[in-house]
């Protein structure tokens, strides 16, 4: 432990010492293996759905503005980046900071394991990016888990402007979502969250949090998610534009129709990132003003662009990640590293 931490009496992630740098054993090796093969994987199922859908998807783009689809992939990543920095405000509050450029290669390559069947890869994923850089697993599950949470709120509150539409879409069957609004509410509470936080690391044998979560936390990452909502919709309302004209007005009822669609996705744990429900949302509400054709043809390049968008940031974000390790290791090879212990430290008393 350092001195500065011994005189504070409280011992952070970042005062772990780490000691000289020895010879891999062949557990490490094989933990690395398995975590490139984890990336891996995600990577090759995402570019399988571009490649799958863009026979359907390319005639539909054909007949897209290039200024829509080009603003309109552009608010997917902006989006994206806005999910990213929800996530990272609420794991930086329950220790010490990870920084934009390890926190972004966390989130944003982890996130990409849900396109494969089965919603416990990206959070698998992210746990192992996490415990790479010396962030303990148990803390990135929470702040993962949380994230979900406060982006399943956000999303119902956006896609109240969606009910009528929904109701008139036929799409009744989604509206039991809305009864997790109430309970949603609770749960973000600052004491409710640190109660749960403390909860998931008791299970997973951690020490618990020594702080509350303030409300300015919870509040940031709630409007970084609904902004991230906010620019989905406007992805959607610029493709749409491109055929029809729906007005300024129906950004509002875009960004509820993605904000429900991705919540309804969040629920089919066995689909690769709820593929399928995200479309059938989308069309129930762009049927309203085209053709069911387009309206398919639109759900289907609105999936296109967000995978497309998914690869795109994870691969930003891990090589600004490798860029920053490698100026701080002095050109040192980062993959040679070593790993901080798996550890949920608590912060010093102030």
């Amino acid at each position: 432990m350092s001195a500065a931490a011994v005189q504070s009496g409280a011992a952070t992630e970042a005062d772990v010492v780490v000691p000289a740098r020895t010879a891999p054993t062949t557990r490490q090796r094989a933990l690395v293996v398995l975590r490139w093969g984890l990336v891996v994987l995600v990577v090759a199922a995402a570019s399988w759905q571009v490649v799958r859908q863009w026979g359907d998807v390319s005639e539909v783009l054909a007949q897209v503005n290039v200024l829509s689809a080009v603003l309109s992939f552009l608010a997917v990543v902006l989006g994206l980046g806005a999910g990213a920095k929800s996530w990272q405000t609420l794991l930086d509050d329950m220790g010490p900071p990870v920084g934009a450029a390890r926190g972004s290669q966390i989130c944003l390559v982890g996130q990409l394991g849900k396109y494969i069947p089965g919603s416990v890869w990206a959070y698998l994923v992210q746990m192992e990016l996490g415990r790479r850089y010396g962030v303990a697993r148990a803390r990135v599950f929470a702040a993962s888990l949380f994230a979900a949470g406060v982006g399943v709120v956000a999303s119902l509150v956006l896609g109240i402007a969606a009910v009528p539409v929904m109701l008139q879409g036929g799409h009744q069957e989604l509206l039991w979502l809305f009864l997790l609004l109430p309970l949603g509410l609770v749960c973000l509470h600052p004491k409710v969250m640190t109660w749960l936080a403390s909860l998931v690391f008791r299970v997973l044998r951690r020490p618990p949090l020594d702080h509350t979560l303030r409300v300015s936390v919870v509040a940031r990452s709630f409007g970084w998610a609904l902004l991230s909502y906010g620019l989905f919709g406007v992805h959607l309302w610029l493709l749409a534009n491109s055929l029809v004209d729906p007005g300024l007005g129906a950004i509002l009822l875009c960004a509820g129709t993605m904000a429900i669609g991705f919540t309804a996705g969040l629920f089919a744990v066995f689909l690769p990132s709820g593929v399928g429900v995200r479309e059938a949302v989308i069309v129930g509400t762009l049927t309203t003003t085209m053709a069911a054709g387009q309206a398919t043809g639109m759900a289907l390049a609105s999936r296109m662009i967000f995978t497309v968008g998914d690869l795109l940031v994870a691969g930003l974000a891990a090589l600004v990640a490798v860029v920053v390790v490698r100026r701080r290791a002095g050109q040192d090879d980062p993959a040679d590293e070593p790993v901080a212990p798996d550890v949920v430290t608590q912060r010093p008393a102030s």
